[in-house]
């Protein structure tokens, strides 16, 4: 293994992710902020690629104190476009979750993941804006119309529901 190769083994095409020599700008920029989320992870957060394709992640959000995801462990697919970072991931649940800005097929509604997208967003601040919408939900942008409906007429009920999902999916 040459001396600025990854310690992990993993690789691109073959191509060790240090080797930044022949490695695109996405993979340069994804290999960047891998780095730097190893080092310094977002609160109750944890991503890195699945295997050796540095394209695809998978991320872990601890749910929220103080929110009905509370004690819940939620898995994230994270998957980097070839011209990312000028495009946003694609990020979706893996883990079952009642809200109304994430449906059954786990596609999240954030603005940040489709027109609001910047290429100086990271995917440790899409993490955290994940969180964010764990705590306080959208409920005037909402993927799934009866949760939001809830969401906004009868709070008690959809914390319930919400925290029995937690239970019977994240735990």
């Amino acid at each position: 293994m040459s001396a600025n190769a990854a310690p992990s083994g993993g690789g691109l095409g073959g191509r060790a992710w240090s080797s930044t020599a022949s490695l695109t700008t996405s993979a340069k920029r994804i290999q960047k902020e891998l780095a730097e989320i190893s080092l310094d992870p977002p609160s109750n957060c944890s991503a890195g690629p699945k295997g050796d394709n540095l394209y695809e992640w998978v991320s872990t959000i601890m749910g929220p104190a103080g929110s009905p995801y509370q004690g819940g462990v939620f898995f994230l697919d994270i998957n980097f476009p070839s011209d990312y970072p000028f495009k946003p991931p694609k990020v979706m649940f893996r883990t079952r979750i009642y809200h109304c800005n994430i449906n059954t097929s786990g596609q999240i509604c954030l603005d940040i993941l489709k027109d609001n997208w910047s290429p100086a967003l990271t995917i440790s601040k899409v993490l955290l804006s994940i969180c964010s919408l764990l705590t306080d939900a959208n409920p005037h942008d909402p993927l799934v119309g009866s949760i939001a409906q809830q969401y906004l007429t009868d709070r008690p009920a959809y914390e319930k529901t919400a925290s029995e999902w937690t239970r019977r999916y994240a735990q």
